[in-house]
This record gives structure tokens, C-alpha cells and sequence, in this order.
């Protein structure tokens, strides 16, 4: 049975943190024991996902929590940012496998983290369930571009999946001692307008992909 064709997508990540994370992770990738495979990172990658969501949500009675989030992010960080640096150090690619495998986990990941603030008491249902929806219209736009344009962009103004994971850690330390947050003279939950911004902030930067790429796309196959 013939393979169907595939092309794997060139990787674009401009992100603050990109050229560190790349250097770490190489130097990383290059020392990890022989019996580990990408798939083996993949799966902590998740389940440091897993239990963040779970941090969370035991944060609800106890801000011990909040920290063994900080903790399960960065297991999450090195599992789901090494697997495919491992693979590519190695030379033991597999694009279509890795390509779904990886952004399944992360659409299952996605979903446990927000359900895990949903229910922590520090972010308003609403709110996260509303990232949760804009996320996964951000990466279906991304998925589409990688398709139609060979071009799998990791990273939107400089911000990446590293860059949140940072920004969300730096947000535990400050709900430990300031949970709320004055906005006009209005006390709100600080993770309520962490995450409202949020919203807005993908909310520009998938409708700026999306004039973008539909621009590029016009302009590839104009009619005769």
C-alpha cells in the first residue's frame, strides 16, 4: 500500500525565549539515557499537563497547590519541548506520527489545565472556558496554515507556549499573596483579568493570522 504524501511543515518560532530554549534543549536532548524515547517525554509532557490541572484544583483548599502547579508546568515543559528535539537530535524522525500525536495531547492538555482553574475558585468558570475555546480557534487556524501554507508557526508577537508557561508560574507566586486585582476601582480575581486579557489578546493574534494568511493564499492562486 502506497504512503500517502506529506509535507512536513517548516517550524517558524520567534519567540522571546526561542534562541535560550533551543540552545537548553539541544544541550538537553544530547544527554538524555539511550533508553529514552520521544515518546516516553511525550507522555510525562502530558501528564505534567495532567497534573496541573490537578494542582489546581487542589489549590481550591490549599495554596500549597499553586506551587505544585510551578512544579508540574515545568515537568510538562521539558516533556512536551524535548520530544521532538530528542528526534531530531537522533535523527529519528516521524513527521505525520509526531505532527498528530503531539497536538492531540496538547488539545487533551489544554482541557485538563482550564477545567483545573475552572474548579480552583481562582478563575472564574466563564473565563476559563472561554480561553479554553480560544485557544483551540487558534490552533485550528495554525493547523490549517501549516497545511495550506508548509509554514507550522509555534509562536504569535513574540509569545510561545514557553512564554505562558512563565507567565502563569509568575501569576501562582503573586495569588498566593494577591489573589485580586483592582481594575478602575473594581476588585476582580487577578486570574479573571489575567485570563479576560488573554482572551482578547489570542483574539487579535488569530484575526491577524487570519487576514495574513488569507492575503498570502489570495495572492498564490489568483484566478485566471
Amino acid at each position: 500500500m502506497e504512503k500517502p504524501k506529506f509535507a512536513d511543515a517548516a517550524r517558524a518560532q520567534h519567540s522571546i525565549l526561542a534562541p535560550l530554549e533551543k540552545k537548553t534543549l539541544i544541550w538537553l536532548a544530547h544527554r538524555m539515557p539511550a533508553w529514552v524515547n520521544s515518546d516516553h517525554l511525550t507522555v510525562l509532557g502530558f501528564l505534567g499537563m495532567f497534573l496541573t490541572g490537578l494542582a489546581y484544583w487542589w489549590a481550591r483548599w490549599n495554596k500549597a497547590g499553586l506551587l505544585w502547579a510551578i512544579v508540574c508546568l515545568a515537568v510538562n515543559w521539558f516533556g512536551d519541548s524535548l520530544d521532538g528535539t530528542l528526534a531530531r537530535v537522533r535523527n529519528k524522525l516521524r513527521p505525520r506520527y509526531g505532527f498528530y500525536v503531539d497536538h492531540v495531547v496538547d488539545t487533551f492538555g489544554a482541557f485538563f489545565l482550564l477545567s483545573g482553574l475552572a474548579l480552583s475558585g481562582y478563575m472564574h468558570w466563564k473565563i476559563a472556558m472561554g480561553l479554553l475555546i480560544a485557544f483551540y480557534g487558534i490552533s485550528i487556524e495554525v493547523y490549517l496554515a501549516a497545511y495550506t501554507l508548509g509554514t507550522f508557526h509555534l509562536s504569535h508577537f513574540k509569545l510561545g507556549p514557553t512564554e505562558l508557561r512563565v507567565l502563569m508560574c509568575i501569576g501562582n507566586v503573586f495569588l498566593i499573596y494577591h489573589p485580586m486585582a483592582v481594575v478602575f476601582g473594581h476588585r476582580f480575581q487577578l486570574f479573571d483579568v489575567g485570563g479576560f486579557f488573554g482572551i482578547c489578546g489570542i483574539g487579535v493574534m488569530m484575526l491577524a493570522a487570519v487576514f495574513r494568511n488569507t492575503r498570502t493564499l489570495y495572492r498564490a492562486e489568483p484566478i485566471q
